[in-house]
């Protein structure tokens, strides 16, 4: 059952002072008062959000400041559009691929020649920004690389994209631990040690070995899955699942630990995986308010620990809890994921200044401490791939309204 509503996300007194320079500038005021007092716009339905989330990630495409082929970082109201970040330009080209446009197809090519040409000698991807002066190898961008080379060699079957992804996924083989974990290279940006939300990095091997028939990297991907279940609590709650705050992390990892879990099930059909991703999605509707506000940070027993919704976050949850909702029919699940993503509609500016048009920002409300005041790449990436699963839900349920929303 979906939780007691918590209204509009605010943020501390404290949180709020600590931002306040930023204030000065009036596309900030703008969108400060516009969280303030306009919540919640009208909800413009799942096709539009599409519509517009797509245009919008095009537009980050070409307005990135480093014009490279690769997709801003975000769009900053203080600092405009950023320069490319290969990590999630890798898990965008799916979301483009699953569209049978071929002007967007055309992008995800140009997106996976420009990765090809920046991947590093020994296989990995650098962490940050392409102009991030900490140039490392790092396995979560890695992995993450490894879904669009998977997806781009399944629809153009370029020999350069076999080779680029046989590479990312050797060395992330080779350098994963014993036990299933990968303890190095974790990057400038994230504290030492193995992480559970590394699932995701899991579901880069499981979409690789489905493309090549590399039963050894489906093996280990399953390992890595197996030891972060290790670290499963009794309600679903996962350790180890966050950049920096261990006891209460965003929602943004807990939904990549959630969809690694789910992708470990449908790739190998192990039952102990669905029911472990059970658990995990039943801990977070408890924390879902009647309203779809889900807070950006949880505790170990499903408690908010922050005011503001990340609504990144949000999004990837939504398409689990649809995911688990096709796989056991259980209306539960269908139920939060629609709350869930009629939510973060009701954030979306559809009309007006193109910069921000579809875009997703990173917090709701807008000073909240998840990316404040930008609109990053992902959030809008997840949206569109949420609001997809929405459309194909409705379609199969009820067709005369899926083609109305």
């Amino acid at each position: 059952m979906i939780g007691q509503s918590v209204s509009v996300a605010w943020v501390t007194a404290t949180e709020f002072i600590r931002s306040l320079p930023a204030y000065f500038e009036p596309a900030v005021r703008e969108a400060v008062i516009r969280d303030w007092r306009a919540f919640p716009l009208p909800d413009p339905g799942p096709r539009r959000v599409v519509q517009e989330g797509v245009g919008w990630l095009c537009r980050a495409q070409d307005l990135s400041a480093s014009a490279d082929g690769g997709f801003a970082r975000h769009y900053g109201l203080t600092d405009g559009w950023a320069t490319s970040y290969p990590e999630t330009t890798g898990y965008i080209i799916p979301t483009l691929l699953a569209s049978d446009d071929p002007v967007l197809h055309a992008r995800a090519r140009r997106a996976l020649d420009w990765l090809a040409a920046i991947q590093m000698d020994d296989g990995a991807f650098q962490g940050g920004v392409i102009n991030d002066p900490n140039k490392t190898q790092v396995v979560f961008n890695t992995g993450q690389v490894l879904l669009g080379f998977a997806a781009g060699l399944r629809c153009f079957r370029k020999r350069e994209y076999e080779e680029a992804m046989g590479r990312a996924a050797e060395w992330l083989v080779t350098h994963q631990h014993t036990d299933g974990s990968w303890r190095r290279f974790e990057g400038p940006y994230a504290p030492p040690g193995p992480k559970t939300y590394h699932m995701h990095v899991a579901w880069g091997l499981l979409e690789a070995a489905r493309v090549s028939s590399r039963e050894e990297w489906a093996d280990a991907a399953l390992a890595n899955v197996r030891w972060a279940l290790g670290h499963q609590m009794h309600n679903g709650w996962f350790k180890l699942c966050s950049l920096l705050h261990e006891s209460r992390p965003l929602t943004h990892t807990l939904g990549y630990a959630l969809r690694g879990v789910i992708e470990a099930w449908r790739y190998s059909g192990e039952v102990p995986f669905l029911a472990a991703a059970k658990r995990t999605a039943d801990g977070l509707i408890q924390s879902l308010g009647s309203d779809g506000l889900l807070p950006g940070r949880l505790t170990a027993n499903w408690r908010p620990a922050s005011r503001w919704a990340c609504l990144t976050g949000t999004a990837q949850i939504a398409e689990c809890w649809l995911l688990l909702h096709d796989a056991t029919g259980e209306l539960r699940y269908r139920d939060a994921a629609l709350v869930a993503n009629r939510y973060v509609r009701k954030t979306i500016r559809m009309d007006g200044n193109p910069d921000l048009r579809g875009a997703v920002q990173g917090s709701f409300p807008v000073w909240g401490e998840y990316n404040r005041f930008q609109f990053p790449n992902w959030a809008c990436k997840f949206t569109v791939d949420a609001n997809r699963r929405e459309i194909e839900l409705l379609a199969k349920t009820s067709p005369d309204r899926s083609s109305q929303s």
